[in-house]
């Protein structure tokens, strides 16, 4: 099993991180995709997987840094010449998204105009979405991977339920927490995990910020609370990704986010104060994700 991390980054455009986008690749060459937030196209091209061979795609929740790519994703799929319409697991809300995309929706025009040829008129079915709006429990067991949803504590859950996934294939188990604050959910679904992608967008301090700012929402993960995490749920190895650009150097992002995070604490370093706030709890194998990394299971 492969796994790449096509997008590490939050809400915010960054020019080092795409949105949140996480590719599984099956020892058999099945694909299977985790959000599909902006990027996300791209970087499977850049790792040598045409877009439309993904033919199934877990949605965590519907915030735009996790879904805003879906449609610029499924109109390539179609002009790239994918046979059959793919699979798109969702929370609430997720059908009424696709509806709005494509035929007779904001993209009915190009979908027109291109599915005058003939070579387009061959594969309409590309981009007509099989959604499946799922609940807690199981929600794919099909013999070759099985997919757990757990509720997660991020939004309301009447704006949209955000999820967490347990993937299980090939003998090995991989959890996603999507976005979320530390809740019993998550614990219960990493148990024994080979690994675990676990958000953790802002240290304490960020997170205390936007607390008192009231800018956004604040249930995120801290690092520390990450490393209690992975202890209790006894992982074997952690990647914290979601990075909130507490990173960045770039000046656009540092003047724009002003209101969003304490600038003056923005920079390379942080990646190091997550490393040792999560250090302080869990001892075990740990990467601090980046776009494109690669982790082989």
């Amino acid at each position: 099993m492969r796994i790449v991390m096509l997008g590490t980054g939050a809400a915010l455009p960054d020019p080092d991180r795409c949105h949140t986008s996480i590719l599984i690749t099956l020892d058999s060459g099945r694909h299977l995709m985790l959000d599909c937030g902006h990027g996300a196209t791209r970087q499977l091209m850049r790792v040598d997987v045409n877009p439309a061979d993904v033919g199934d795609l877990f949605l965590t929740h519907l915030h735009h840094d996790h879904v805003c790519e879906l449609p610029f994703f499924v109109i390539s799929g179609w002009i790239l010449n994918r046979v059959g319409a793919r699979n798109i697991y969702g929370p609430d809300g997720t059908q009424k998204l696709v509806s709005h995309l494509f035929e007779n929706g904001a993209f009915d025009a190009d979908i027109r105009a291109r599915g005058a040829y003939p070579a387009r008129q061959a594969n309409m079915e590309a981009i007509r979405p099989n959604v499946t709006e799922y609940k807690p429990g199981i929600i794919l067991d099909d013999g070759e991977i099985r997919v757990t949803a757990a509720l997660m504590d991020h939004i309301p859950a009447e704006i949209s339920p955000c999820y967490g996934f347990r993937i299980e294939a090939e003998g090995k188990v991989v959890v996603f927490s999507g976005d979320t604050a530390p809740c019993d959910n998550i614990l219960t679904l990493s148990r024994g995990a080979d690994l675990l992608i676990h958000e953790c967008t802002f240290t304490e301090a960020f997170i205390e910020h936007r607390r008192q700012s009231k800018v956004g929402t604040f249930s995120h993960t801290s690092p520390q609370d990450l490393g209690r995490l992975a202890v209790e749920a006894g992982v074997k190895q952690v990647i914290a990704t979601h990075i909130g650009h507490v990173d960045s150097l770039s000046p656009v992002l540092k003047r724009a986010a002003g209101k969003h995070l304490p600038v003056d604490l923005m920079g390379p370093h942080q990646i190091d104060a997550f490393v040792s706030e999560i250090r302080s709890v869990y001892r075990g194998p740990l990467q601090i994700a980046h776009d494109l990394m690669r982790i082989d299971l």
